[in-house]
């Protein structure tokens, strides 16, 4: 079946920098763009950064922009979000989710993500 499993997150000081992964399986990565969200309790889940799978595009929040790099390596069947220059307002779960295609991806709907991981906790804070 579908899975999408986060790790790599942890506590970490301002100023400092983590790499997430996503490790995809039941599904050909190569046929689905992938997203990055982040979600802290009871708010809505917030785009952070997508990659397409078609062309290697990638989007940002205007958040992060500048600061965080998504990334995939097909053959791995694994996506990556590098994350510098860490604020303590980037403090929440992030997970990633797959796209419901290869072309296109976005970072403000997430109705267009079809499954999702359970998340992994990042933590910035002195």
């Amino acid at each position: 079946q579908v899975q999408l499993v986060e790790s790599g997150g942890a506590l970490v000081q301002p100023g400092g920098s983590l790499r997430l992964s996503c490790a995809a399986s039941g599904f050909n990565l190569d046929y689905y763009s992938i997203g990055w969200f982040r979600q802290a309790p009871g708010k809505e889940p917030e785009g952070v950064a997508c990659i397409v799978s078609s062309d290697g595009e990638t989007y940002y929040a205007n958040s992060v922009k500048g600061r965080f790099t998504i990334s995939r390596d097909n053959a791995k069947k694994m996506v990556y979000l590098q994350m510098n220059s860490l604020k303590p307002e980037d403090t929440d779960a992030y997970y990633c989710a797959r796209y419901m295609s290869a072309y296109g991806c976005s970072t403000t709907n997430r109705y267009e993500y079809d499954y999702w991981g359970q998340g992994t906790q990042v933590t910035v804070s002195s």
